[in-house]
């Protein structure tokens, strides 16, 4: 059995039926002022049941690809959103 890479992010936008849009943030080390930075990248989540909001945290798990640029799949809702 393999290992399924999983995502944790912020729903910033509802990107069709059953599609969301997650923001990812990481943080690494500059490598040369050594100074911590953020980096960011938006993933296309499935979302099966339409049960995502915007400001939701969750985590998504690797899957097949189920479109040209979507291949992850909602896991679970870590908490809700502000709306």
């Amino acid at each position: 059995m393999t290992h399924k890479r999983e995502i944790q992010g912020e729903v910033v936008k509802i990107s069709g039926d059953k599609t969301a849009s997650v923001l990812v943030t990481r943080s690494v080390m500059h490598p040369k002022y050594h100074k911590t930075v953020k980096r960011f990248k938006k993933y296309l989540v499935h979302d099966e049941r339409n049960e995502l909001k915007l400001g939701d945290k969750v985590i998504a798990v690797e899957c097949r690809p189920l479109s040209k640029t979507k291949s992850f799949r909602l896991k679970t809702i870590v908490a809700t959103g502000v709306n």
